[in-house]
């Protein structure tokens, strides 16, 4: 991997993922910015971004504004939610040039998804998060890495953030192979204490990740419950491993070569606790769910391959209702 070098790195969205992620980047000695807004943006400008992780609590000054005036950038990564990335991307401008690295965080089946893998529906657009191509023509193909983030983390408070188990990103090429840049982004981020994985075939981690989603982001929102109480709870676990088993269906019509199986899966997420899923998250602070990246493209891919997935299908459905209840309660 190559040597470290310095960075000049944006944080677009300052959420748990955000905040994490710039804190280590700016322990480290990157010039780092964050584009924020609202009382997160008036926090950290008063007060920095506090990171409680497992290495301790860490307070870190950076450069925030709501509007993208830090100049070109080595590094953006853009952590927002799927459904608001055709809204970002746009202020993002100003900071991509044609050396300027993109790195999406979101979760679910990412846009770009066919783009560069070259298979049967190669080039062809996922429509459930990109339904017009707005998303890919602001952002062409050629300035992004593609990610997968095992961070688990919260917000308590406006630019104070815990995550306290150790954190993980693993990056890839859409277009798959160990590129120079490739290693040089996770050089960069294995410096600030995130271990970073290049991967020569990305899309094999996305479904692991996709599948982790899908079979307990939703659930968590119907059921309010924790991931240690859905890998645990015998009522609740039979669902997220049927929700398991039709996904792993999906991915494997789509050359997927996931290494881990179900009951791997309820070991290592049981052993994360008491941790409360990003969509219940959201869910609780009254905010859009992810249910289009998360949810809605993977049964558009599994209908390409016309796989049913009734459990996940019902699962979602319920959650989309909840949701929508939920909106037109505090409405």
């Amino acid at each position: 991997m190559p040597q470290f070098e310095r960075k000049r790195i944006c944080i677009a969205g300052a959420g748990a993922i955000g905040c994490t992620i710039a804190a280590r980047m700016a322990l480290t000695g990157h010039t780092v910015s964050v584009l924020a807004r609202g009382a997160t943006l008036g926090a950290i400008r008063r007060d920095g971004i506090t990171l409680t992780d497992h290495e301790g609590t860490h307070q870190v000054a950076v450069h925030a504004s709501e509007h993208a005036e830090f100049g070109v950038q080595d590094i953006v990564f853009v952590c927002a939610k799927a459904q608001d990335l055709a809204g970002i991307l746009p202020r993002l401008q100003p900071l991509i040039d044609e050396h300027t690295i993109v790195v999406p965080t979101v979760n679910g089946v990412p846009w770009w998804y066919f783009y560069g893998e070259g298979g049967r529906f190669a080039d062809q657009t996922v429509h459930a998060v990109d339904p017009d191509r707005q998303i890919s023509a602001l952002l062409p193909l050629r300035h992004i890495i593609g990610s997968v983030v095992f961070i688990a983390a919260e917000v308590e408070q406006p630019g104070h953030v815990v995550a306290r188990t150790p954190h993980l990103i693993m990056f890839g090429e859409p277009a798959n192979g160990l590129s120079p840049r490739l290693l040089e982004l996770c050089a960069a981020v294995e410096a600030g204490g995130i271990e970073a994985r290049p991967l020569e075939r990305i899309r094999d981690k996305l479904w692991t990740k996709i599948i982790a989603n899908i079979s307990t982001n939703p659930l968590s929102v119907i059921t309010g419950a924790t991931l240690e109480e859905l890998y645990t709870r015998p009522e609740l676990k039979e669902t997220v491993v049927a929700i398991m088993r039709e996904v792993l269906l999906v991915a494997a019509s789509y050359g997927a070569r996931v290494e881990i199986d179900p009951l791997s899966f309820i070991e290592l997420g049981a052993a994360m606790g008491p941790v409360r899923t990003s969509m219940l998250q959201d869910h609780d602070k009254g905010r859009p769910l992810e249910l289009a990246a998360i949810g809605d493209a993977v049964l558009e891919l599994a209908a390409r391959f016309d796989i049913p997935m009734p459990v996940t299908r019902k699962v979602i459905d319920l959650t989309r209702f909840r949701g929508k209840q939920d909106a037109t309660r505090h409405a």
